[in-house]
Formats: structure tokens, sequence, C-alpha cells
């Protein structure tokens, strides 16, 4: 019996670490610069930056195949898939539109400007300018699915109907976190603003 409590034990501190390691490697992670214009109950509203970033088209709207196939492609893009075999460092969010069909996108960081990024080998992936917008944003934690993803959208259009303030119909998903934390997870829904 005692054997198995050290094994339990172990096994929990090396959770406990791992979770404790990805947590502050993610506060020496580029993010998407924005500023916070007012906050309400359930949502805030940004004004972000004009911003490049590397982008994949996909098929699909099913949130779990868009983001594994998505996030497959680009990761492979950033850790050297391209023709200087170059790293580039990972930013956060990744994003992904909320449409028919989804459009994956991980930000540049700002060192790069767009005709000094390496070429990507897989023929998919296209560089994408964002410009300045204003949105709204509402947050929740845990692990994204179809599901609350759909119900956190419906909310937040639910505030700003509330609110009497206009957004166009161009919705994002934001996720913040490497697929293996568990602690602290932290997911948006953002639109924009009219």
């Amino acid at each position: 019996m005692k054997v198995v409590y050290i094994i339990l034990g172990i096994i929990i501190a090396l959770f406990v670490i791992s979770q404790i390691y990805f947590m502050s490697s993610q506060k020496n992670i580029e993010q998407y610069p924005f500023n916070v214009v007012k906050t309400y109950n359930d949502f805030e509203i940004r004004n972000y930056e004009a911003t490049l970033f590397t982008s994949v088209d996909l098929s699909t709207n099913n949130y779990d195949k868009a983001s594994n196939k998505g996030f497959s492609v680009l990761a492979g893009y950033i850790f050297g898939g391209n023709d200087k075999n170059e790293k580039i460092a990972m930013t956060s969010p990744v994003a992904m539109t909320l449409d028919e069909k989804t459009t994956m996108m991980f930000m540049v960081p700002k060192k790069y400007k767009k005709e000094d990024l390496p070429k990507p080998n897989d023929q998919s992936i296209e560089f994408k300018e964002i410009p300045a917008k204003k949105v709204a944003a509402i947050t929740f934690g845990g692990w994204a699915n179809n599901e609350k993803i759909e119900s956190y959208k419906k909310k937040l259009i639910d505030a700003l109907d509330r609110e009497n303030l206009k957004y166009i119909n161009k919705f994002y998903f934001l996720g913040y976190n490497a697929p293996m934390e568990v602690l602290n997870r932290k997911n948006e829904v953002i639109v924009e603003l009219e």
C-alpha cells in the first residue's frame, strides 16, 4: 500500500510542477495587443491594434475538427516547416473565425514584417494583415467545445442587445492555453462592433 501512495504522490507532484511551468511560460508569450475601452458586467469593449497573422482556411466549422487540423498546420510552420527551417515564437491567443467555414490564425510576433517571414512549406498557409478594430469580448474558463462557444456567443449577443450596442456578424473564438494546461484556462468569444 505504501508503494501506491508513493506513486500517487509522484504523479501529483509531476502534475503540479507541469502546471506551474505552463502558467509561468504563459507570461513570456507575446499577446494580441489591445486596450480596454469599457467594462460591463458580462463583457468588455476593447480596441485591438492592427496585427499580422498566419492563417489557414478549414472546410469545417466544427471546433474539435477545425482546432486539431488548423493547429497542426500552423504549428508545423512556426516549428520550422518553412523554407528557412526557422522557428518562430508561439503567440497567444489562437484565433478562430466562427463562420460556415473556419479560419484559424496565429499572431505573428511583432519583430517580423510580412516580407521578412519565411515561406511556408504548406501552401494552404496565408499571411493576413488584420486592421485595427473595436470588439466586444466575453470570457469563459475550462475546455472549449462547440456547445460552450455557441452558448457564450449567444450570451454576448444578448448582452450587446441589452446595452443597445451594434455589431457586425464577425465573431471569433480566442483560446489562450496550451492543450496540456489544465488550470486557469481562458477562452473568449469576440465580435466586431460597428
